[in-house]
């Protein structure tokens, strides 16, 4: 990842504005090429999730053992952990 200070990038200020919301798309020979979107710490770092191929192949490896063997109930992972049974909303 590359990150660049705002005050370095002087064309893209007046877009790039604290409590913006709009993504500003960056194009060569108007081709899109980048998109900036609106974030704070939180998102970016599930945005950057979100796009890490390593990290996609770990949820597709999970998917796909979740459909060969089966989920878990509550309960079953609760006795597995040798927690007590929880208690029925009343």
């Amino acid at each position: 990842m590359t990150t660049i200070e705002l005050s370095e990038v002087s064309a893209l200020a007046p877009h790039v504005q604290p409590g913006s919301h709009e993504p500003v798309l960056l194009t060569r020979n108007g081709q899109t090429i980048a998109t900036i979107v609106p974030t704070d710490e939180h998102e970016a770092e599930s945005l950057l999730l979100s796009i890490n191929p390593q990290f996609q192949a770990i949820l597709a490896r999970a998917e796909a053992r979740l459909e060969s063997e089966g989920r878990l109930s509550s309960a079953e992972v609760r006795r597995r952990l040798g927690l007590p049974p929880t208690e029925p909303p009343a």
